[in-house]
Formats: structure tokens, sequence, C-alpha cells
């Protein structure tokens, strides 16, 4: 079960801020942070970043403080895996997050059709993956593939790339990325 908005509503509670007042300070809509924080939906991670910097905290500083909240178990179900994504367009979700000394950020990705990772980025990191449904388009650096169910990738992750679903319908990678960078 997500425990993003229980904790972002803690921190908020505990900086004495109402939800206009960070609303304000972030950029986010009070009504998109009423929502995240009751967890009738996932922000995305540029969301969820500009809520933290406003709350005074990091994405790395947020996920290690609900990684103490949860008991670790080697096992993840479905509903235990944590939304980093958007929901409707590309949707992250993050296995593992309670695991102590995590040294592998691992992930379910699903793209609606049309979804995209955005604009080219470059992080300092390895990657890599496999498609397990649909069609990606994966552009690394000058190169362009197009990887199907069962075809995958792995790439330094400081050139830049992106993904975007060239499928008529939803695309799925299961990916891993170390060190972790949520």
């Amino acid at each position: 079960m997500s425990k993003i908005g229980v904790k972002l509503r803690e921190l908020r509670r505990r900086r004495d801020l109402g939800v206009r007042e960070l609303a304000s300070r972030s950029g986010v809509s009070h009504s998109s942070i009423s929502l995240i924080e009751r967890d009738k939906i996932s922000p995305s991670v540029d969301t969820l970043s500009a809520i933290l910097d406003a709350l005074g905290t990091t994405l790395v500083g947020f996920f290690s403080e609900i990684q103490s909240m949860t008991a670790y178990s080697p096992f993840y179900r479905a509903e235990d895996f944590v939304e980093i994504g958007k929901v409707g367009r590309v949707s992250y979700r993050m296995l593992g997050i309670n695991h102590p000394n995590r040294d592998l950020l691992m992930l379910h990705e699903t793209y609606a059709p049309g979804g995209e990772s955005g604009d080219a980025f470059s992080h300092s990191a390895q990657e890599a993956g496999v498609v397990t449904r649909g069609a990606i388009e994966l552009t690394v650096g000058e190169e362009v593939q197009i990887l199907r169910a069962g075809d995958g990738y792995y790439f330094d992750s400081r050139r830049p790339h992106r993904f975007r679903n060239v499928d008529d319908g939803e695309s799925q990678i299961v990916s891993a990325v170390t060190p972790p960078t949520y």
C-alpha cells in the first residue's frame, strides 16, 4: 500500500503548513496536493520533487523515511509497489522501497498508448530492462531502436535517453537502475 500521501501530509503538518501555502510554495495546485495526500492520485516525479523541495527535503530523503516506516520482508505483493510515476501516461511502480541498504532501483513501468518519459535525460547510473508487453522506442544518445516484448537493453545512464510507447496498446517494461535514483 502506498504511503506517499500519508507521509506528505505528515511532513506538511510538521512544518505547520496549510495545503494552500504548500501549493503556493511548490507551484502545484492545492487540489492536486489534497488528492496526492489522500492517495487518490500518484504524483509524477517532477511534481513530487517540487512539493518536497517546498517542504525542505529531497526525493532520496523522503523515500528513506518511507522505507523506515515499513517493516522489511523479502516478498512484495502487487499492492506493495510504490507508484512514483504518473498513472494514465507513464506509471513507474517501485519494488523494494523498504529493503535495507537498497543498492538497486527495480521498476515495473507501464506506458499508455503514446506515453513517453519526456525529453532525453541523463543521470549517473546504469540501467537495464526487458520489454514484457507492447513496443517501446528507446533512444540512447544518437541510437534509436524499437524494442518489442522479449527484447531488452542495458546502457550507461549518463548517455541522454528517453522511452516512448509506439504500440497501439499499453506497453510494459521491467527495469533496474543502479545505483538507485529514488
